[in-house]
């Protein structure tokens, strides 16, 4: 019986095995280890940032800049309806009240043009998402909110690490950004996640909410003379062994990088012939931008053919997916929402979109198969 081929695949791809092995034997299992720093520093120079903030997830490392900004009940925080829960909840568990936005038809990032008509005093934070590892038009979204010095922006890069916008590196435009580290991601360690600090002054009270409140590490460092408990905060710190998991993955970005291009470009190849003819469309990376290439899809004709080719491809032995079910028509978005973000392109998108299997040592065969398989479904339909 033919394998079935997944919809996504964690690989080992250097030295992580050996850096677990040796952050075992240095006995420092928890957060605030030598791993941690290693990635913190590693992450930190691809960003230009102040500091890097390891934690436990994306959700938690978006929790961490939610308590950082000070959101509470009264404010609005303006995200995509096309992304993750995560984006939204981790501003709605601080009392703010959420408007959603509509995404654009070419990257499916952020429409700055809606974003503009939902700002107003009230927005405390933008939280914008890099879809799919393309960079969306961070720029104009900046330019939107400028003027407004009672918001920041939060860039939600869970997908995008070490993709550019105009040459300068995603989750490097606002105050704060967010990454994830989880196996479906493109760099993984099971579960992890980091804040990117990049305005210095933001600095130190980030290590200290990261650090359950305490000023523990300025007395580590010997700033202070007493280990107490100075602010709020929580436990976000990422293990040291899943940082030093972690870091062997990082080490291998540019061939981690390039294996998934080799993948991304194939699809594009194998597939055009269909969007020449109109029969569906595939992503669109722009010049100016550089795909950090976390997956591929496939924008179908309607809901009921994209529902159909996944089950034909199901049938023969390839997995594939919706994605994102958007959130102003949720359940909890409708209760957390103020109602004022009407998302029609987010409607279209979703129930149109199809991800195809994607990830580092998906072979040439494979990707064969995908193609056949998916085409197969699709004329089926």
């Amino acid at each position: 019986m033919t394998e079935t081929i997944p919809l996504s695949e964690p690989s080992l791809e250097g030295n992580e095995l050996a850096y677990l092995d040796d952050a075992i034997g240095q006995r420092h299992l928890s957060a605030l280890g030598e791993y941690s720093r290693k990635c913190s520093e590693l992450l930190g120079a691809a960003h230009g940032a102040a500091d890097v903030v390891m934690t436990t997830s994306c959700t938690d490392a978006l929790e961490l800049s939610a308590l950082l900004l000070g959101i509470e009940p009264g404010d609005v925080v303006v995200v995509p309806s096309f992304t993750y829960v995560s984006t939204a909840l981790a501003f709605a568990r601080q009392g703010a009240t959420i408007r959603f936005c509509d995404i654009e038809p070419v990257t499916f990032g952020m429409d700055p043009n809606h974003l503009e008509a939902l700002l107003d005093g009230s927005v405390r934070a933008v939280v914008p998402v890099h879809y799919a590892g393309v960079g969306c038009d961070i720029e104009d979204i900046l330019n939107a909110t400028q003027g407004l010095p009672h918001l920041d922006v939060v860039e939600d890069n869970a997908h995008g690490l070490f993709g550019s916008y105009r040459g300068e590196p995603l989750g490097s435009f606002g105050r704060f950004s967010t990454l994830s580290f989880h196996e479906t991601k493109n760099f993984v360690c099971g579960e992890g996640g980091a804040l990117v600090v990049n305005r210095p002054g933001d600095v130190e009270r980030a290590r200290i909410l990261n650090d359950k409140g305490t000023n523990r590490g300025a007395f580590l460092r010997g700033q202070v003379d007493r280990h107490t408990w100075v602010d709020t905060g929580s436990s976000f710190g990422l293990s040291d062994m899943l940082a030093a998991f972690l870091y062997g993955q990082l080490e291998r970005r540019s061939e981690i990088l390039a294996k998934r291009k080799v993948v991304f470009e194939r699809y594009q190849v194998m597939l055009e012939g269909g969007q020449r003819d109109g029969g569906y469309s595939l992503p669109v990376v722009p010049e100016d931008r550089r795909s950090a290439y976390h997956m591929y899809y496939v924008i179908l004709p309607d809901r009921a053919t994209r529902d159909a080719v996944i089950d034909g491809m199901r049938v023969r032995g390839v997995a594939s997916a919706f994605h994102y079910v958007p959130l102003h028509s949720s359940p909890y978005g409708l209760e957390v929402s103020d109602g004022d973000g009407e998302c029609p392109v987010t409607d279209d998108v979703a129930g149109r979109l199809l991800r195809l299997p994607f990830y580092n040592n998906l072979s040439e065969s494979q990707a064969d198969r995908v193609v056949e398989a998916f085409l197969a479904a699709l004329a089926a339909c």
